[in-house]
């Protein structure tokens, strides 16, 4: 809450440019000026010695906030915040289940403001499945940002620009892929943030992997030339989407062959009344 007025806010972290230092999207954003106090509250809605200070606005009205009151916030996350569930999850924000059911089961790391959908298929019963075929699994991060889920507003996709997305590609997975492609083995990637990752590291390295740690702002549309993946499991996502256009650039090379392949699929998806978005059907792209 304000700490003069006593208004309430909400707070969304996006990005942690230091110790206590975010980036935000704060509601409502008209009153929080720069240099507004804010004491933040617990689950149970009780104010904490936790004050966020509003330091500066930026172009897209996100704020940047500076938390004091605490050594780290991340360790306060938990009995301050609530799971950030997408809109149109209608669940209570509260409930514990959250945290187990709007993840990935391979998930480590904290940063990303939303799960990778096609992620959420898995369990790790079903990836040792996957293991005993004879398959080898890898994995890479991305912090998935908002800027993903913009849609594409201008005349021209060249004219679209992609927010930076933090990422990372360890040792073990740069020399399985390497050891694959050079094998003539197949890369399947598990959804769009997978191959974002692994197609900016490729377009860097002359079509190998190396370890990578840094930021994307890889917009991949038709026609693309994918140096590493082989084959894509992806959700369906929303129209006018940077991630339906990634989709449309794998079906096919061929800027119109590769959206008249998806509209296809999404039509049959909906004749078929298949899910749509977080926790929705997939497709194998080949």
């Amino acid at each position: 809450m304000n700490a003069k007025s006593g208004g309430k806010f909400e707070i969304l972290l996006l990005e942690e440019n230091a110790p206590n230092d975010w980036w935000v999207m704060i509601r409502p954003g008209i009153k929080a000026r720069i240099g507004t106090q804010i004491i933040l509250s617990d689950v149970n809605s009780q104010p904490t010695k936790i004050v966020a200070t509003v330091l500066t606005a930026n172009s897209e009205c996100h704020r940047r906030l500076k938390f004091s009151g605490t050594n780290d916030l991340h360790d306060e996350l938990d009995s301050l915040g609530e799971m950030p569930l997408p809109p149109y999850i209608h669940r209570n924000n509260k409930l514990a289940e959250n945290k187990n059911r709007y993840q990935t089961v391979f998930a480590k790391t904290d940063g990303s403001i939303a799960a990778p959908t096609a992620g959420l298929h898995f369990t790790p019963e079903l990836l040792e499945k996957i293991r005993t075929r004879g398959v080898k699994i890898c994995f890479v991060t991305l912090h998935v940002g908002l800027g993903t889920f913009l849609p594409v507003k201008s005349e021209t996709l060249t004219h679209h620009k992609m927010h930076e997305e933090r990422f990372e590609i360890g040792v073990d997975t740069v020399c399985a892929v390497n050891e694959a492609k050079k094998s003539c083995n197949k890369v399947i990637a598990v959804g769009t943030t997978t191959v974002r990752v692994l197609e900016t590291v490729a377009a860097q390295n002359a079509g190998k992997l190396n370890v990578y740690q840094g930021k994307t702002n890889i917009f991949i549309y038709p026609p693309f030339n994918f140096k590493i993946v082989d084959a894509l499991l992806t959700n369906f996502h929303l129209p006018c989407s940077t991630l339906l256009m990634l989709a449309s650039a794998y079906a096919a090379p061929d800027e119109v062959r590769g959206r008249e392949m998806i509209l296809s699929a999404y039509a049959e998806a909906i004749r078929r009344r298949y899910r749509f978005f977080s926790y929705g059907d997939a497709m194998l792209i080949l």
